[in-house]
């Protein structure tokens, strides 16, 4: 098992100026940055050298960035914080259900990417000790160990979707507002975007309820918020 060192970046980009950008303001932020041109590199770089967070353009040369997210996915929980130059909202949401963490729009100032990329590093960070394990009738959260798991089996869970899932339990049978769960996962400046949150919860009640379309567990209140009943 490879080390993961905990202030590496892996930038995927095809645009050598963008990379050239990022990689002197990371380094002088004191990340380590390994870089990739197209998404093969990317998914072979991730590989090899496992980064503790993985900053994706979505417009590559090879395969689509949302490709490149699917098959990481598969194997790799790394945060994945995207690059895209398309407004368009669907694009967005198909990144975040493929499994990103976090979305950012080109042109985009790097201070505000460096803020986002400490708010993911931050999500990521070692649990403490005190942390309980939770037993419903439908799946098990071991919130100290980060597992979940589901008729014996281990769930696979995204960061973001880990955070979604560790708020909720934490706070059984509260309502979490939706401003509540955007500003304690993504931070501030989403307090508005309840769309990511549809998209979470939908992957959510997937992996973890028995009917995903008639949830026992992680209930929504309409235009208000969710609650998470044991």
């Amino acid at each position: 098992m490879n080390h993961v060192h905990a202030g590496s970046v892996l930038v995927v980009d095809d645009d050598p100026h963008i990379v050239r950008a990022l990689k002197i303001t990371l380094q002088a932020h004191g990340y380590t940055v390994a870089t990739a041109p197209d998404g093969e590199t990317a998914l072979r770089s991730a590989a090899q050298h496992p980064a503790a967070v993985v900053i994706l353009d979505l417009g590559l040369p090879d395969i689509d960035g949302t490709t490149v997210i699917t098959r990481l996915r598969e194997w790799s929980s790394v945060p994945i914080l995207v690059l895209s130059a398309r407004h368009g909202s669907n694009d967005k949401v198909e990144a975040l259900d493929a499994g990103a963490d976090d979305y950012i729009t080109k042109p985009f100032g790097l201070d505000e990417l460096l803020a986002r990329l400490r708010a993911i590093l931050r999500r990521t960070a070692e649990p403490g000790d005190e942390d309980p394990v939770v037993v419903t009738d439908s799946f098990t959260i071991d919130l100290g160990k980060k597992r979940v798991s589901r008729d014996g089996q281990d769930v696979r869970m995204t960061p973001t979707e880990w955070n979604i899932l560790d708020i909720m339990v934490r706070n059984p049978e509260k309502l979490i507002t939706q401003q509540q769960l955007l500003t304690e996962v993504w931070g501030p400046a989403y307090a508005k975007e309840a769309n990511y949150l549809r998209v979470y919860m939908a992957q959510l009640r997937r992996k973890l309820e028995p009917e995903p379309g008639n949830p026992r567990h992680l209930l929504t209140e309409a235009g208000i918020g969710y609650r998470f009943q044991p």
